[in-house]
């Protein structure tokens, strides 16, 4: 089900990014008329060039990876409450084989978790704890690995705007260096558009972008404990169990 998605993302993500190309190449060429006589949006979209709308595109792999990770980041999904008393049960009743065939039918980060200490049930707590832990830290990677995507875009898109400023400005200094002494603002105005206009979209979708990775980060790093405190629970039994 999540490569489901991830290729759907990526598809999305490819369709977007094609058509970024074509319609901000074509609105880039159209936009040497006056804003006066252009539509709003259609004036912003011709002004944030091919940088911008590859800005847009990022926006959108964005807002779509916060959307999965608002279903699928949380408690419920990570550590299942009906898994967890479910396995409580088995533990209480001393059935740690049912436990263990309980947890490889649920795929979830606090099954395997609970599969890999059962595993080494019959050796020493050390033993056991140790496994807990190492797949504890894995699951954590993960999670983290997962969130990070955010961290990146937020990164990537005031970069991407700062190159649109250096493109921009670049397109500026050339009509100057073309136009001569019959150089007028108006030459060179849509290149200082582009230059200030990808600057503003790149900071206006990393800073969002920035605070849900922080928000989803912090989640993971609770459930990740949670986890961890449920789990040394469960095993403690086995502390001076011989």
């Amino acid at each position: 089900m999540k490569s489901d998605l991830m290729r759907s993302l990526k598809g999305l993500a490819m369709v977007v990014f094609l058509a970024a190309i074509f319609a901000g190449s074509a609105l880039a060429q159209d936009s040497g008329s006056n804003m006066e006589d252009e539509n709003p949006i259609t004036w912003f979209f011709g002004a944030i060039g091919p940088i911008g709308w590859l800005i847009l595109v990022l926006s959108v792999v964005a807002f779509a990876i916060v959307i999965e990770h608002f279903v699928n980041v949380k408690r419920e999904k990570i550590a299942p409450p009906e898994v967890i008393e479910e396995i409580e049960v088995l533990f209480e009743e001393g059935a740690y084989q049912e436990a263990l065939e309980f947890c490889e039918q649920h795929d979830v980060p606090f099954a395997r978790v609970i599969a890999a200490g059962i595993q080494k049930v019959g050796h020493s707590y050390d033993t056991i704890e140790k496994a807990t832990d190492e797949m504890e830290e894995e699951e954590a990677i993960r999670l983290h690995q997962k969130v990070g995507w955010l961290s990146l875009i937020a990164g990537i898109a005031p970069m991407m705007g700062l190159l649109g400023t250096v493109v921009g400005m670049v397109g500026a200094f050339n009509v100057i260096a073309t136009a001569g002494e019959t150089v007028k603002p108006a030459d060179f105005a849509d290149s200082i558009s582009q230059a200030l206009m990808t600057t503003v979209l790149g900071l206006v979708i990393s800073i969002p972008v920035t605070s849900f990775f922080v928000y989803f980060r912090n989640r993971v790093v609770r459930i990740t404990l949670e986890i961890g405190a449920i789990s040394e629970e469960l095993f403690d039994r086995f502390r001076t169990a011989k």
